[in-house]
């Protein structure tokens, strides 16, 4: 048997997703009060203004283009979010250079918050699936994937279109998955329970369910 990856739907990478416009319009309303508080200031750079207003733009640009951009633009939106931390750091290192330290910690910790949250949207890029191995189970959690080994593992439940992994100490994971179950894939996972668990995998189907009429008994 070869291990299995199953696409699944996250709640937590849902929620991610869905405030990553937020996030990119918080960023972009920080940059351009910046470039204004730089525009009063005797010794402005034209050349610096301009720099912080264009990007500010093309983040409201982003933010405008796409409704979901962690979900359908993720590299965009990566590439977008470094720029971010750059700016955050750049601004936080400043000044502090310049003895503001109020502003230049208050930036540095925006800075590692928007670190953070690139590094979680890095791993949504190949982290949203529960993978069955010889050894266990992958799930997939923020920040880190949980690793469950079968000896942990009580029983999976199936149906075409959702998993639950019910693991020791009274612990389960239910994911609805992004594509329907194919029967070799259902076959495949009956194998794994009766090999690692001693039985077979509970198929719940309902009257409509495509699986109905299939057994995983051997």
């Amino acid at each position: 048997m070869n291990s299995l990856a199953l696409p699944v739907v996250h709640p937590a990478f849902q929620k991610l997703k869905g405030a990553g416009r937020l996030l990119h319009l918080t960023a972009g309303g920080l940059i351009l009060v910046h470039a204004l508080s730089h525009l009063n200031q005797p010794h402005s750079s034209p050349l610096f203004l301009g720099c912080l207003v264009f990007m500010a733009v093309d983040i409201f640009i982003l933010v405008m283009a796409g409704k979901n951009i962690a979900a359908d633009l993720p590299l965009v939106n990566l590439f977008f979010r470094l720029i971010e931390i750059i700016f955050f750091l750049g601004i936080g290192i400043n000044s502090c250079i310049h003895s503001e330290w109020v502003v230049g910690i208050g930036h540095a910790l925006i800075c590692v918050a928007y670190g953070y949250l690139f590094w979680c949207e890095k791993r949504m890029l190949t982290s949203e699936y529960v993978a069955i191995h010889h050894t266990g189970i992958t799930i997939p959690a923020l920040p880190e994937s949980r690793f469950v080994f079968w000896s942990n593992i009580d029983h999976i439940e199936a149906q075409y279109d959702s998993i639950t992994i019910a693991a020791s100490n009274d612990k389960s994971y239910h994911f609805n998955l992004r594509k329907n179950l194919q029967f070799e894939e259902l076959d495949q996972i009956h194998e794994f329970c009766r090999h690692y668990l001693k039985q077979g995998l509970t198929l719940n189907v309902r009257p409509d369910d495509p699986l109905n009429g299939l057994t995983t008994e051997r």
